[in-house]
């Protein structure tokens, strides 16, 4: 019998957590995995809400004896009038520019289209002139003086978020993605888009419009390798998307901080992801979006994600702009004028985003459709693909980033035979927006990894993390180290942070299809009769997002004697000591403010997933999910030996040249490695480039030779090496491959035992002496 006396008895909450498994045990049937799952969330954030709050404790313990100390000071009086000056100075700046942010904010209200780019850009396509007409454009970057562009090196397109901003952030100073790129001479390209959308506009169309964008590239770089697609965000799975639908175009894929898997996350974090279970799901988008005349206001999104972290919303913002008044306006004020500039979308765009993504999760499972006659299935990109995540994005988790690959993919064996090359990197705490924006990681993750693409064809297909590691050197001469590790799904899941049960999202999205079609045939017919373009504009000027602004503008008949009054404090400021004992006890009250924000944090978050939970884990609201929480990898296994590219490959063991056999002999050497460092990556795709008979070959060529010989060493490694001899005849040859093998891997001090004797081995496949002269032959056919 279900007893729950003994956890109300509990005074402790601690002890009422740890009793909780007993007491779940006692419940009937499949709700006693309920009772412990609804624990196991309620510990999650009791845990974490309780290590936060002490951390911070010690923080404030450690400020308020200092500031005690203080107060014996002699001078006290000379520093309350020195902090009254400097505050109510501050107070002035501080006007300003929330003025300045409010102006930038009513120019885009009126019409501008100004992006955030600090780049000089000029207007290359014009997606509204398409035969499917969108409100995006392709612009190409300017390259400042003294940066020379090689024509013919491979071009880039950055792809910004579509998620209530504008674009440009991936631009958006010197150290940034857009940076990285034209530093190292490659054609730069970016994708904008205005604030409203062409009337009527598809998901469908926007992704034949980038397909357009990237032929126009193609066009003007023919000799070229295929772009580079860099998407941002909700810009990663717009650029999946296409690589996915137009394959053949499109070269290798960037997405950061991309949700790809949005119900993957791990329990006791990631709350936006309960979102859409706790609001109903696609019905209340499709609301908002016809009570705004079709069209769906990306404030509503903007207010999503200030949600997450109140703290800063509501206080940390604002009072770090309070407190460094003196610097910090040109900052806040930049990055308010992206982060505040709203933008509308389509009600089937958004319809689409929130069925597919979001609720639905259909991309990630494999059932996404772009329209009614296109199919979207990741497996299709042939292209390498290259995912950025971090630990500390509470936007997009690692888990949401990476894993569409194991919803995909039984294992890498499926991979490599589908001639894919997925490379991931991770990093520990930067936030979801420093992905983009932090100088730090644009000048170690994004200029490593656009370095890494100029020799990405050279890498055998399979499943590999991108290690970044300081090496040598300081500021702008750091250098770092790059190897590509082969790993295996189960260590990505791991390294991800792992994964929870889908089944109560599946719930969530059959519950919200099934309402969805209630309300386009009850409701809506009489909320499009109500809704005109007039009741859209008041509801949308209205938005407390936007309202606030419209108040703090030069629109305000205050507001623009504030800006006088400003330039006259700039010229008489007198700012307070940092050490000056009010200055102290200033911060030290904002970071109680900050304290308690995050306490209010901590319970919204576990409320949200608390409330989830109860309402979708139980049995009953399982049982409606039942079928839709299926993958890809989970439908019955196929044999990936009939496939046809593995077939054709096990029938040319024995047949091929000198390029065939040198290929495979690299193949072995990386398998033996477990992984690539990127030098010698490099080394091995400079062999490609400029040694006969690889260097007349086209690249599509060479990624077939690379793919054909990485499934015969995969599934039948010991024909493949008694093969060699077959394809590498004359002892010339044979000598000019291993020493080839040997430039590449070497120099030999360096080489690994593994490395070493899989060289030995290859030497003594092919009738040569084992390059070890250590070893004897006797002892390598022991090895082999």
């Amino acid at each position: 019998m279900f007893d729950a006396t003994p956890f109300f008895k509990q005074a402790d909450l601690a002890k009422a957590l740890d009793h909780w498994p007993k007491l779940a045990d006692s419940a009937p049937g499949d709700y006693a995995q309920y009772a412990k799952d609804l624990g196991a969330v309620a510990e999650a954030h009791y845990k974490r809400a309780l290590d936060t709050a002490l951390e911070q404790t010690k923080k404030n313990l450690a400020t308020s004896s200092a500031i005690a100390s203080a107060w014996a000071n002699p001078m006290l009086g000379r520093y309350w009038f020195e902090y009254l000056v400097d505050a109510a100075q501050r107070s002035v700046l501080f006007t300003d520019a929330m003025r300045q942010r409010a102006n930038y904010f009513v120019e885009h209200e009126e019409g501008s289209d100004k992006t955030v780019l600090s780049w000089e850009h000029e207007l290359i396509l014009d997606g509204t002139k398409l035969a499917r007409p969108v409100n995006y454009s392709l612009v190409q970057i300017v390259p400042p003086k003294g940066v020379e562009i090689r024509h013919d090196g491979r071009p880039y397109i950055i792809i910004d978020p579509r998620a209530g901003h504008g674009s440009g952030i991936g631009g958006f100073k010197d150290a940034s993605q857009v940076g990285a790129a034209i530093h190292q001479g490659h054609p730069t390209y970016f994708v904008t888009f205005s604030r409203l959308p062409v009337p009527g506009q598809t998901l469908a169309d926007v992704t034949a419009a980038e397909a357009d964008f990237v032929r126009e590239v193609r066009r003007r770089h023919p000799d070229a390798p295929k772009p580079v697609l860099i998407g941002n965000c909700q810009g990663g799975w717009a650029a999946m998307l296409l690589a996915a639908t137009n394959p053949d175009i499109t070269g290798p894929v960037v997405a950061n901080g991309s949700p790809l898997s949005y119900w993957a996350g791990e329990k006791g974090k990631n709350p936006m992801r309960y979102l859409g279970g706790l609001v109903g799901g696609t019905p209340i988008v499709k609301f908002l979006a016809d009570l705004g005349d079709g069209q769906f206001d990306g404030a509503h999104l903007v207010f999503n994600f200030e949600r997450l972290s109140p703290s800063n919303t509501w206080w940390g913002k604002y009072y770090n702009l309070w407190d460094k008044v003196d610097t910090e306006v040109p900052r806040f004020v930049g990055f308010e004028r992206w982060w505040g500039s709203f933008f509308y979308m389509t009600r089937d765009e958004i319809s689409w985003i929130v069925e597919n993504l979001f609720v639905g999760n259909r991309l990630g499972r494999g059932t996404a459709n772009l329209n009614e006659r296109t199919h979207v299935d990741l497996r299709d990109i042939n292209s390498p693909v290259i995912i950025f995540a971090s630990h500390g994005d509470n936007i997009t988790p690692p888990q949401q980033a990476l894993g569409w690959i194991p919803d995909h993919y039984r294992d890498v064996e499926e991979i490599r035979a589908r001639g894919q090359r997925i490379l991931y990197t991770l990093h520990e705490n930067v936030g979801h927006l420093g992905i983009f924006v932090a100088s730090s990681v644009a000048k170690k993750e994004h200029d490593q990894i656009v370095s890494t693409l100029k020799a990405i064809e050279a890498l055998a297909p399979g499943l590999y993390e991108m290690v970044i590691t300081d090496e040598v050197g300081e500021g702008i001469h750091k250098q770092f180290k790059v190897a590509f590790a082969e790993r295996t799904i189960e260590q990505v899941i791991e390294q991800s942070g792992g994964d929870d049960s889908d089944r109560p999202f599946a719930a969530v999205a059959r519950l919200s299809e099934l309402s969805s079609e209630v309300y386009e045939l009850t409701m809506r017919p009489f909320v499009r009769a109500l809704a005109n373009e007039t009741n859209a504009q008041v509801l949308a000027h209205t938005n407390p997002m936007r309202l606030q602004r419209w108040v703090q503008s030069d629109r305000n008949p205050l507001m623009p004697a504030v800006k006088d009054l400003a330039d006259e404090v700039r010229k008489q400021r007198q700012p307070a000591a940092d050490d000056n004992p009010f200055r102290e006890m200033e911060r030290f009250g904002a970071a109680l403010v900050s304290q308690w924000w995050d306490g209010m944090r901590d319970l919204q978050n576990a409320l949200i997933e608390w409330n989830f939970h109860l309402l979708w884990g139980a049995p009953p609201m399982q049982r409606l999910g039942e079928g839709l929480d299926r993958t890809i990898s989970q439908a019955p296994r196929e044999d990936l030996r009939t496939l046809t590219s593995v077939q054709d490959a096990l029938d040319r063991i024995e047949h091929g040249d000198f390029a065939d056999g040198l290929i495979r002999m690299l193949i072995f050497l990386a398998h033996s490695r477990k992984e690539v460092r990127r030098s010698r990556l490099e080394r091995s795709n400079q062999m490609l480039l400029s040694t006969e008979p690889f260097a007349s070959m086209k690249p599509k060529a060479r990624t077939r030779l690379i793919h054909k010989e990485s499934l015969i060493v995969g599934y039948e490694p010991e024909a493949a090496l008694a093969a060699l001899p077959r394809l590498i005849v004359s002892p010339e040859e044979r000598q000019r491959a291993l020493a080839l093998c040997e430039e590449i891997a070497g120099p030999r001090e360096e080489m690994s035992p593994e490395t070493l004797e899989m060289l030995n081995r290859l030497a003594l496949a092919l009738g040569e002496n084992p390059l070890d002269r250590a070893s004897t032959p006797e002892d390598l056919r022991k090895i082999a």
